[in-house]
């Protein structure tokens, strides 16, 4: 079966490739790529070019399909493997099936042009993506770099960034990367022109404002009960630290968040790391929609949510590296059926602040054993002129790690 071949194409276009890249093209039988792309290719290449399905993801096995046994050339703007098509293919293909031509990537040039280390400069696209997965990477002095879907993009990002009281921020925007018609845009985000007239291809440099009036949040979990939209189903703050402690989240590990309330454990779980995956299962549709409103409003859009009761709700889903049991406790086969579904080395954490759902914890604890914890919070609160001190409900927390297959 023939290799793929995925050349990464700058705003240079051809007069920007390398020979190996250029021959690459021109032995092509199809070469494919975006309209923009294709139109850099100069007439020598006579190739038949084929546009990207739309979807894109949905539709490449159909596109390479019909064109088994050619030999097939996709475009890929700046190196195929940072945010672009060349990792798609190589999840769809396997990276025995590719070869991969990179060019230099947007986020390359944009350090250069900035005088920016990139290893300390945060990445977010937002092509094909929702605005809020911004909203996580901004803290006070951060750099971050935005992959924009089209010349709006700009605009949207500063308009974000002035709501989260990001007002001040230094706003760059690099267009047309390494062409000719090259441009830079500096401002605030505040202050940034609305309907100005910008490239379709651009990256946005931020600088995040520190000041007074910014209030940040944190990465690790625990974050104050006043981020979140609440009707009062809400793993309290202290609580919900031990609770993310004892899940223990990992790079690309997926979360189900039982009974999710308001979903505060899937989004702490989404905040601990870019590639870690959740899905929120809440049986209220109200509470379902405002599981949506804190993931976007906390940064992680990407959380996946899922109106219905457990354990119906569950079936289909993708099996989970750690389950937390936040509501449901009592239900019928709900604790059964997250064991099972469990995968080896996977972690179980259930809560229960009623004596009824804490003696479904203990008789799980008396036939798996792991860890039984019972967690008292107290906060200070004013007593007339004085302060004292008011708890918050016990709560008891069951911890079950499956073991793995020898």
């Amino acid at each position: 079966m023939r290799p793929v071949s995925v050349v990464g194409i700058g705003a240079d276009g051809w007069a920007g490739l390398t020979d190996a890249a250029r021959a690459e093209l021109s032995a092509a039988d199809v070469v494919v790529g975006s309209a923009r792309q294709l139109a850099l290719l100069p007439a020598s290449v006579a190739s038949e070019r084929v546009p990207y399905p739309s979807p894109l993801v949905a539709g490449l096995p159909g596109l390479l399909d019909a064109h088994a046994g050619r030999a097939v050339a996709v475009l890929a703007s700046g190196d195929p493997m940072v945010f672009g098509v060349g990792a798609t293919l190589a999840r769809l293909l396997g990276p025995e099936r590719l070869r991969v031509l990179p060019h230099v990537s947007s986020v390359t040039l944009a350090c250069a042009r900035l005088g920016w280390a990139a290893e300390e400069v945060e990445t977010v696209s937002l092509v094909g993506r929702p605005l809020a997965a911004l909203t996580a990477a901004l803290a006070p002095g951060r750099r971050v770099l935005v992959l924009s879907a089209d010349a709006g993009t700009p605009a949207l990002v500063a308009a974000l960034l002035t709501e989260r009281g990001y007002g001040e921020s230094r706003v760059t925007v690099l267009g047309d990367l390494g062409a000719a018609t090259e441009s830079r845009h500096d401002g605030t985000a505040a202050d940034w022109p609305v309907g100005e007239t910008l490239p379709a291809l651009n990256v946005v440099a931020v600088t995040c404002a520190d000041v007074p009036s910014t209030a940040p949040l944190g990465r690790v979990p625990g974050l104050p009960d006043e981020a979140y939209e609440s009707d009062g189903q809400l793993t309290k703050q202290e609580v919900r630290a031990v609770t993310l402690a004892k899940l223990a989240p990992l790079p690309g590990e997926l979360l189900w968040d039982v009974g999710a309330g308001s979903g505060s454990v899937a989004v702490e779980w989404l905040r601990a790391h870019s590639s870690c995956r959740a899905v929120a299962v809440e049986r209220d549709p109200v509470r379902a929609d405002r599981v949506r409103h804190n993931a976007d409003a906390l940064g992680v859009p990407r959380l996946r949510v899922v109106t219905g009761a457990a354990p119906g709700a569950l079936d289909g889903l993708p099996a989970p590296a750690a389950v937390f049991v936040g509501g449901g406790v009592t239900g019928a086969g709900v604790v059964e059926t997250c064991w099972d579904a469990l995968a080896p080395g996977g972690r179980l954490v259930a809560n229960a602040v009623t004596v009824e759902s804490e003696a479904v914890l203990a008789g799980w604890h008396a036939r798996l054993g792991g860890d039984l914890v019972r967690l008292s919070v107290q906060r200070a609160s004013p007593v007339g002129g004085f302060t004292g001190w008011r708890p918050l409900m016990p709560v008891t927390i069951w911890t079950a790690r499956k073991e793995r297959e020898q």
